[in-house]
Parts: C-alpha cells; structure tokens; sequence
C-alpha cells in the first residue's frame, strides 16, 4: 500500500516537472526562433505578433497530441474496422450494417436502451427537482439531501450488488433474505425472480441507476433553485398564487435550461450504461444494452471486431448529438443568453 502510494506520488511529481520543463523550453527556443532585437521595430513587432500565434498552440501541442491518439484514432479506426471481418482481415463492406439492421438481438438493444431513455433521465430529474424543493423548505434539509446524494459516491457494480441482494430470491421453503421478496410474502404474496421477469426486469435494473443519479440532479437544481430572485416568487405570492403555480409556473420556467442540462447529461450516462446490466443480469432475460451486446460481440465467443465496430459507432452516433446540445446549452446558460 505505501509502495503504492509512493509510486502514484512520484508520478505525479515527475508529470508536473516534465509539463514545466516543457514549457520553459518551448518559450525560451520560441523566443530564440522569433527574437526581438532593439533597432529594427519593423520586424520586432512582426516577430512579437508571430510569438502571440505560435505560443497558445505550442503549449496547447501536447494536450491535442494526446487528444488525437486517444479520441480522433480510436474513433476513425473503428470506423474502417466496421467494414471488415470478425478478424479485422477481410474486406466486407456493409455486411456488419446489413447484419445490425437484421438482427433480433440488435433491435432488442436497441428497444432497450430507448426505454431506459424514456425512464431514467425523465425519472432521475424529477425526483431531484422535487426532493431539491422540499428539502430547501426544512431545516434538516441538507442532511437529507447528504443522503439523496450518497449513492453518487458508490460505483455501479458495488451499487448493482447492493441491489442484487434487494431483488434476491430463494426457492422452496428457503427464508427469503431479498428485502424486496421479504416484504412481499410477509404481505402474503408470493416472492419472484425479479430480474428474470422479461420487460419488467429492465424496470429493475432502471430504479439502480435511478437511485444513483437523482443525487446528482437533486445538488444541480438545487442550485438553481437558490438563483431565482425572492422577488418574482413574493409577487406571485402577493398576486394570490399558490405552492403548486408558482412551482410550475414560476420556478420551473427560470430553472428550464439547467433541467434540460441534466436531462441531456443523464441521457449521455444511459446511452452509456454497462456496469449495472453486466453485474445484474448479464444481458440475460431480454436485458441487453447496445454497450453490452458490443462487449459481448468484442471480447466473447472468439470476438468479432467489425460488429462490435458498427454497435460502437451506433453508441457514437447516438451520444455526440446529445452531447453537442449539451455543451451549448451550457455555456449559453453560463453567457446569461
């Protein structure tokens, strides 16, 4: 454990030791390539203007190397990759995209991952939008609102595992010690396979990543919350609204680009989601996600590296759009436009 510590330590140290050389060479021989020398004002200021160029995309070199090789290469070679074989020899053209379009496993990742958009993000924002404004209203609100938050600290696969024992099942007479099975015969009922329970399993899985994300929208829009100005809401109050108008219809309207910010960033995550389908069911009883079919098409059976291609680029396809608006929308919120 010290080893390692010690090692991580020393990374770190030599990382920011090399970036600070780096730079001071960078600037001492721009500065020797382009002087400015007293007597010839002319070309002082043509070599000043050409230092102010170079200077940003010297420094920046490095970052955008690094961005090239591990984002603009995997992306382009997976996508020539997506026309060749299982083995990534042959030349197959669009028989990858033909088999996608074909295949019953596919359509059903693909109706999958749409009915986890049509729940999670609409589920997780507003639970935290509503959780947001109660708890602001009492005064062990920040407590409660450290709990709604504690799952983001827990990853999926020790979240997935926690919820594992929730849904767990014991046949025959077995005591039931799932909490979920245990309420339900305690309340007579008889205890199920929860995840085994084809269409409403995938609901199961859903209420894992639910539970995690609505601390993240909750502390999001909670801020937002906290930057409307009182006067609007004393005017509504004044003007005879009551709690529900001018939650609806003067709260919401001011917070509406921070809520589709959060709607848009969790979107991303579930267009993603990988860990909690792999350690609940494996993609099993018609659970399967694109992310997983494309492990599954990878890294088992042999692997076959122009499906498991296409299924990325569908991933790609699907996230980058999101992601653009996103990023817009952001910084249009952070502009005050």
């Amino acid at each position: 454990m010290v080893s390692q510590i010690v090692s991580a330590v020393g990374v770190m140290v030599v990382g920011v030791f090399v970036c600070a050389l780096y730079y001071w060479l960078s600037d001492k021989l721009l500065n020797a390539a382009l002087p400015v020398r007293a007597g010839d004002v002319t070309q002082a200021s043509r070599n000043l203007n050409r230092r102010a160029v170079v200077r940003p995309w010297l420094f920046l070199g490095p970052a955008l190397l690094l961005l090239a090789i591990y984002l603009v290469y995997p992306v382009v070679a997976t996508f020539i990759l997506s026309f060749y074989d299982r083995a990534g020899v042959n030349y197959v053209g669009f028989a990858n995209y033909r088999w996608a379009f074909f295949d019953a496993g596919f359509r059903q990742s693909i109706f999958n991952n749409i009915l986890w958009l049509a729940v999670v993000p609409a589920a997780c924002t507003f639970f935290g939008l509503v959780i947001a404004v109660l708890t602001d209203r009492i005064w062990w609100g920040n407590i409660a609102k450290s709990i709604v938050f504690m799952p983001m600290a827990i990853s999926f696969v020790g979240a997935s595992v926690i919820w594992k024992f929730i849904y767990e099942y014991r046949g025959g007479n077995d005591t039931q010690i799932g909490l979920l099975n245990a309420i339900v015969t305690w309340l007579g009922g008889d205890p199920q396979v929860w995840i085994s329970m084809p269409f409403w399993n995938n609901f199961f899985l859903m209420i894992i990543l639910i539970w995690i994300q609505t601390g993240f929208a909750m502390v999001i829009l909670s801020a937002a919350l906290r930057g409307i100005p009182e006067e609007t809401i004393e005017a509504a109050v004044i003007d005879g609204a009551n709690g529900w108008q001018i939650f609806w219809k003067i709260m919401v309207p001011q917070i509406w680009g921070t809520i589709a910010v959060v709607w848009t960033t969790i979107t991303i995550l579930v267009l993603k989601v990988f860990d909690i389908v792999l350690t609940m069911t494996n993609g099993q009883w018609d659970t399967m996600v694109l992310a997983n079919l494309m492990f599954d098409w990878m890294f088992r059976g042999g692997g076959d590296s122009g499906r498991s291609a296409v299924i990325a680029l569908v991933i790609m396809a699907a996230v980058t759009p999101i992601m653009i608006w996103n990023i817009r929308q952001a910084n249009q919120d952070a502009g005050g436009h």
